[in-house]
């Protein structure tokens, strides 16, 4: 199964139009966005593309309430901050992140470390990392919306391989 991992869209219209396109291209079975979707109007654009959704808010989220609404209507899934699934035999920790990009790190190097999960996916940062502590995949896919490194980008993680591709809007 392909996975489309991204975060921090934060209403980037043209980042998310982009990124619409790159998924025509690669297909992806399922979209995990790691939060800072930011308004409505960007979740309604992400929808319009035909695939199964997990959103896990962040800490930029607005109008959750709406969010969740749009999100539910849609068939997709929307957690708050985390989120547990299973997907081809893989336990996968979603999240989006807390505090500082150090303390984020920090947290997601100690669920790693836990065992408890073959990937751990976060966001937050805005920062690419793909790395494995211990046994665990950890993606971090960057951040689709480039505000702050000047880079768009999300991850596509195979998940019989673990073999994870940045792609570069």
């Amino acid at each position: 199964m392909i996975l489309a991992v991204v975060s921090d869209t934060h209403d980037n219209l043209h980042a998310i139009r982009k990124m619409l396109e790159a998924f025509r291209r690669c297909q992806p079975d399922l979209v995990i966005h790691l939060g800072d979707i930011i308004s409505p109007f960007s979740l309604r654009e992400m929808l319009a593309f035909p695939t199964r959704y997990v959103f896990v808010l962040g800490n930029n989220d607005g109008d959750r309430l709406l969010l969740r609404e749009i999100a539910m209507k849609a068939g997709a899934v929307m957690r708050d901050h985390v989120h547990e699934l299973n997907v081809d035999n893989l336990k996968l920790l979603a999240m989006h992140g807390f505090g500082s990009a150090e303390l984020t790190k920090s947290l997601v190097d100690s669920l790693a470390l836990s065992g408890r999960y073959n990937v751990v996916l976060y966001g937050h940062t805005h920062q690419i990392d793909v790395r494995r502590v211990g046994g665990t995949l950890i993606v971090n896919p960057g951040e689709c919306c480039g505000y702050l490194t000047g880079r768009c980008t999300f991850a596509l993680l195979n998940t019989r391989t673990l073999d994870v591709e940045i792609v570069h809007l």
